[in-house]
Parts: C-alpha cells; structure tokens; sequence
C-alpha cells in the first residue's frame, strides 16, 4: 500500500474535525471533532511509522508508541471535557457554546435594576 492512502484519508479527517469544531455550537460535538482530529493524527503517526520501517533495518516502532500514548491521553481529555460539559448543562441548562459566552461570569450586566442615582450614593458614603 503506497503512504499516499493513509495520509489522504487522514487530511480528510482531520479536515472533517476541522469543520466540526469551527462549525458546531454543541460543546459535546465540538469534543467529537477533536476526536476526529486526534484519530487523523494517530493515522498519520501509524503510516509513517510503516512506510519508515521498510527503509530502516532496526525499527523501533515509535509512531505505534506514540500513537498509543496519544489514544491514552485523548481518552482523559474526552472524559474530563465530557465532566465539565454535563456539570456546565446542570448549571446553566444548555451546551450551547455561544449562549455559554453570553452568559458568561463577570460579563452579565444587569442595568434594568441599577438607578442611575445609585451609583453616586454608593460613592459618597
């Protein structure tokens, strides 16, 4: 198999996550395409890693290894992300990452409530 296979097939997913993460507003679709752009990724490492071997007499397969040291550490980015995103639904009620920016602490501004004499009475006392 030529590497031009694997490497096509990778930018492909990784130009589908891309999009997904740039283009959705879902934050557990978001963490889907990252997946995506994690596993083109891996894809890469694996091909490489054979197409190398072949010229190399002594292989020590790194891009396996690495691949597999990526595949552990997207696995805890996907379980603490997917914690964070269900604690932040239970909180605010969506997981919509624009209404979440909105909404966001510290830039919530409440001028219905707040009289314009208000202010100058807190400062003199």
């Amino acid at each position: 198999m030529h590497l031009a296979y694997p490497a096509v097939l990778a930018a492909l997913l990784f130009c589908t996550g891309l999009y997904g993460v740039l283009a959705r507003r879902n934050a557990i679709l978001v963490l889907m395409s990252v997946e995506l752009m994690l596993n083109a990724v891996n894809l890469n490492l694996v091909a490489f890693d054979v197409w190398l071997s072949r010229a190399a007499e002594e292989t020590l397969h790194s891009g396996q290894a690495l691949t597999l040291f990526t595949i552990a550490i997207a696995a805890a980015e996907i379980g603490i992300g997917l914690a964070i995103v269900l604690a932040v639904y239970r909180s605010r009620g969506t997981s919509d990452i624009d209404k979440l920016r909105d909404t966001a602490e510290g830039h919530e501004t409440d001028t219905a409530t707040t009289e314009p004499g208000a202010e100058k009475a807190e400062a003199t006392a």
